[in-house]
């Protein structure tokens, strides 16, 4: 019974034991947790898309500006209707054609714009070769026909391609027009007036082209009674018109309007020539041209047409 020893000698530890070990698990605990925490935290960050405050500033112009360039884009690439101002515009080319071929018959012996003439001049050069120089020119009458066929026929191919009556393409083709008039002018004002040579083919071929390529826009904006050139189709059009003496009559209307501009502006170019020289003439009737290109900008535009949707 001496030996035996107590039992609470058996189960006593010593508390230092205890208590360190109940610390050390509670240190491992929180880092755990803190570790934890940031896990989830990092995850979420990944996750959340990052936004700056200058982002919002730096967008929004540009937005407006993206907009601002499909709004000029859309009314440059819009369809023109054919309105009054559309009308106005062909009749002011009329104005500046029968200038051009005012002061290019006296100048070169034939016309710039007027091809009826410029082939039965074609024809008696091939028959009597002899009123070469005498009546006409030849050479000027054979670059008149050809750079006038082939404005029109460029520029009517391009305009099935692009549009005929897209406000894009009726202004770029008015400026170049204007362009090539303007080039004409200013040959004549630097070097004068030569009744033949290469001078002589270049202003005509530059005015010739021009004139081909305007009378197209009449075909394109659908009013063929304002041709801005031809005048003996508009003559017979309006003598055999059944509504002639009607007061309500907008073909004919436009025809007697072609007509008195065409009249108008050759009588304008006649003075010109008359007063201050031809080469005066030719750039006043560029600047004219010139002008329509811009008025083409405020032509009204097609309404975009809605489909209806059937069940």
């Amino acid at each position: 019974m001496a030996d035996t020893q107590p039992p609470a000698a058996q189960l006593f530890v010593p508390p230092t034991l205890t208590s360190h070990a109940a610390s050390q698990s509670s240190l491992e605990g929180t880092l755990h947790g803190q570790d934890t925490q940031e896990k989830k935290e990092t995850e979420k960050n990944q996750t959340q898309p990052t936004t700056s405050p200058s982002s919002t500033p730096t967008t929004q112009p540009t937005e407006n500006f993206t907009r601002s360039g499909n709004a000029v884009w859309n009314h440059m690439t819009a369809t023109i209707r054919p309105t009054l101002l559309a009308e106005a515009e062909l009749i002011l080319l009329t104005i500046f054609t029968g200038m051009q071929d005012a002061v290019s018959f006296p100048d070169y012996h034939c016309f710039a714009s007027n091809q009826t003439g410029n082939t039965v001049f074609l024809m008696l050069a091939l028959v009597l070769p002899e009123l070469n120089g005498k009546m006409f020119v030849t050479a000027n009458i054979g670059a008149a026909l050809g750079f006038f066929l082939a404005g029109g026929w460029l520029t009517g191919q391009l305009s099935h391609i692009i549009g005929p009556r897209c406000r894009l393409w009726l202004v770029a083709c008015n400026f170049l027009q204007s362009g090539m008039v303007f080039a004409a002018g200013a040959i004549q004002y630097v070097y004068g007036i030569d009744l033949e040579g290469s001078r002589a083919i270049a202003v005509i071929g530059l005015l010739a082209f021009a004139s081909g390529s305007q009378v197209v826009q009449s075909r394109s904006l659908a009013m063929t009674e304002i041709s801005t050139a031809m005048a003996t189709a508009a003559w017979v059009d309006l003598l055999i018109d059944p509504k002639l003496f009607a007061i309500c009559n907008r073909p004919r209307t436009r025809r007697v309007v072609f007509l008195f501009a065409l009249v108008v502006g050759a009588l304008l170019g006649a003075a010109i020539y008359r007063t201050v020289g031809s080469s005066v003439a030719i750039l006043v009737s560029a600047g004219g041209k010139l002008l329509v290109a811009f008025m083409y900008l405020f032509n009204e535009a097609e309404k975009p047409k809605v489909e209806e949707s059937t069940v």
